[in-house]
């Protein structure tokens, strides 16, 4: 089967599956700091959460507040940007919380080198956890060495206790540029496949997720970030096959209450 049979054959899957409100896939995580999605709703839907506040306006005393937030509510992490790191790591102490940081965010444009540098100082201060957005102009352009080197340089630097979280931008690629980037990912030895950074065009698509899933097996895996704003929109990921979830609104989720959250 190559890969545009595959694609549709996955598409009319999880459409099925959605619409009927079963699981689209089980997953695993290969590090034991994340749970495992179950393929159904989880009791302990926080620990799904990473609590993120990225906006460049975002202030110490939001920062501090969503560290509260997290630790209030056993989310799995907070996700900054790396300015914030140490200040997370500080206020985060002994919670169980980790602290998850953006590198090359949120273009990847930037070399891989950088973005290794980037990554080894967030995690100097107390990064656990580390999203990193690809080179997508590479991608698009057929330079699929670039792409796996860019990922590799940040894995050498995270190697088997830091998780990496590779974003690749799902809005702004082919489905057939969605699967190669996963299975690069994958061969680069990244912990997870992300779909957005929430700054680009759209946010996580169940669709993509599932995609996601199927192409990365079972023991890896799949975030899905931008537009999670409620506990519908949770479960739908997780029932699409994502093992982590990236929202600003991560209170509005556990609580039921309303969210205007962008992320």
């Amino acid at each position: 089967m190559d890969d545009k049979e595959l694609i549709e054959k996955i598409t009319r899957e999880v459409m099925a599956k959605l619409s009927e409100g079963k699981p689209a896939a089980a997953a695993a995580d290969k590090k034991p700091e994340t749970p495992p999605a179950t393929g159904m709703v989880p009791s302990d839907i926080a620990s799904y959460i990473d609590h993120t506040l990225l906006k460049a306006e975002a202030t110490a005393e939001q920062i501090d507040k969503l560290c509260d937030e997290a630790a209030a509510y056993h989310f799995a992490s907070v996700c900054v940007n790396t300015s914030w790191t140490a200040r997370c790591a500080k206020r985060l102490r002994g919670t169980g919380v980790k602290v998850a940081v953006v590198v090359g965010f949120p273009l990847g444009a930037m070399s891989g080198r950088s973005k290794g540098f980037e990554a080894r100082h967030a995690i100097e201060e107390g990064a656990g956890e580390i999203d990193m957005v690809i080179n997508i102009g590479a991608l698009k352009s057929g330079d699929l060495k670039t792409v796996e080197e860019d990922i590799k340089h940040v894995v050498r630097v995270c190697g088997r206790n830091v998780v990496l979280k590779v974003i690749i931008e799902t809005a702004l690629l082919t489905d057939e540029e969605k699967v190669t980037a996963c299975r690069i990912a994958k061969d680069a030895g990244a912990d997870f496949v992300k779909t957005s950074t929430g700054f680009s065009s759209a946010g996580a698509k169940a669709e993509d997720v599932a995609l996601m899933r199927r192409v990365v097996g079972p023991k890896m895996g799949v975030k899905a970030a931008g537009g999670v704003r409620s506990f519908q929109d949770a479960v739908a990921m997780i029932n699409a096959g994502a093992n982590r979830l990236g929202t600003s609104s991560g209170v509005a989720i556990v609580t039921g209450s309303a969210s205007s959250a962008a992320y």
